[in-house]
């Protein structure tokens, strides 16, 4: 059994902006926690004892935040095969690796590692993707063996892919040492396993890159369903908890609230009373979500208020923020088309019929302001009354 991993968490998240100008995207929360924690945890449920956290910049934040676990520090982001790279000298046994912006079932760790039982080696997981041309498209032969890794081809020949989940031996850091850099000016890692050679691992179960803002809302449903309901909280009798809801200690849940799970709410919150929380909603700790409002498959981080007579749908809600009596998220268009939202100056599909704002932290919007679908709103923004967000305000 492999006790050892090593999550590689150093990347600066630009892609989930606005959310992470403040905040570390390995921090960023799904279902009431940390998106790293959720990693950790199904690490430790298959008998990984020692833990190792790859952190750059977003250093101190992590170390503040991660407890029970050791950290490594990359100095130059230049490529995953640089990442892992950094852990020689810290881990000298084989070791489970992975990405640290996936979300999938803990049945993969222990499934690589049977492989590594198996082959011996290093071992790639691999998983079936519906647009392969966008990851690592791998081809295994008959002996489950790589028999060829492509970056990003035009024209695939597997709809396998590179799930970025490895074993790797110690062995694994002179042949990177020995990787050139690619055509995009890194050192891949599949580019070492390609000359070191590896077995791969076939998963089929969940599987997600959370790669853009929306991607948080898929992983926040999935992690939701897998929790099991705890009240801790206090729930008056007129309140409705239909389905898994969890509530935390110190939150009061309102006369005329009616909760519709799977929902977890944090603790120290007011929910209610007259409000309407729908399935696939994460509010977190010291949340006021008030007289009628309807809140629907959002995220809405610590200490941010929706108290009078809004709707947000589809949405991610930073910590800190306060929204003005009226504030509406419209998350459909007219013509029912796809939601698009810029990403890195680039106007890309969410895939999303329905998809509301992203709002970083310590957003404040006075009364009746409207939010039009796929908008971000960056930190510390003040919006003026009767104001419509037409335009990303980042």
């Amino acid at each position: 059994m492999i006790k050892t991993a090593l999550i590689l968490a150093a990347g600066e998240g630009t892609r989930m902006m606005p959310l992470t100008a403040t905040k570390p995207k390995p921090l960023l929360p799904v279902a009431g926690r940390p998106m790293i924690e959720w990693s950790i945890e199904a690490l430790k449920k298959a008998g990984v004892s020692e833990i190792h956290v790859l952190v750059g910049s977003n250093e101190e934040k992590l170390r503040a935040a991660l407890k029970g676990v050791k950290f490594i520090k990359q100095e130059k982001r230049e490529g995953t095969a640089s990442a892992v790279g950094c852990a020689e000298g810290h881990i000298k046994e084989p070791f489970i690796c992975m990405n640290g912006d996936l979300v999938v079932e803990e049945s993969v760790f222990s499934g690589v590692a049977k492989a590594y039982e198996k082959h011996g080696g290093n071992i790639i997981t691999v998983t079936r993707a519906r647009q392969p041309e966008h990851f690592g498209v791998i081809e295994l032969d008959k002996s489950e063996k790589v028999a060829s890794i492509e970056e990003k081809p035009q024209k695939p020949k597997s709809d396998y892919i590179n799930a970025g989940v490895y074993v790797f031996e110690p062995k694994i850091f002179e042949h990177i040492k020995k990787t050139k850099k690619s055509s995009r000016g890194e050192y891949e890692i599949t580019d070492t396993l390609r000359e070191a050679g590896a077995h791969g691992f076939v998963y089929e179960g969940y599987w997600l890159d959370v790669g853009k803002p929306w991607d948080m809302l898929d992983a926040n449903e999935f992690y939701l369903k897998k929790m099991k309901p705890v009240v801790k909280g206090q729930v008056h009798k007129n309140a409705v908890l239909e389905g898994d809801v969890s509530v935390g200690e110190g939150t009061v849940v309102r006369s005329g609230a009616y909760i519709i799970g799977p929902v977890v709410i944090g603790r120290d919150c007011v929910i209610g009373p007259n409000c309407f929380i729908r399935a696939c909603t994460a509010i977190g700790d010291g949340c006021h979500v008030g007289n009628g409002v309807e809140i629907k498959n959002s995220i809405i981080m610590n200490n941010s208020n929706v108290p009078h007579l809004s709707y947000v749908g589809d949405s991610i809600i930073g910590e800190g923020c306060n929204f003005g009596a009226g504030t509406n998220v419209a998350n459909l268009r007219f013509d029912n088309r796809e939601v698009k939202m810029n990403i890195q100056g680039e106007r890309q599909s969410s895939g999303r019929r329905k998809l509301g704002c992203i709002v970083a932290d310590n957003v404040k919007t006075g009364i009746n302001v409207s939010i039009m679908p796929g908008k971000k709103i960056g930190p510390n923004k003040l919006i003026a009354p009767n104001f419509i967000v037409e335009k990303d305000m980042e």
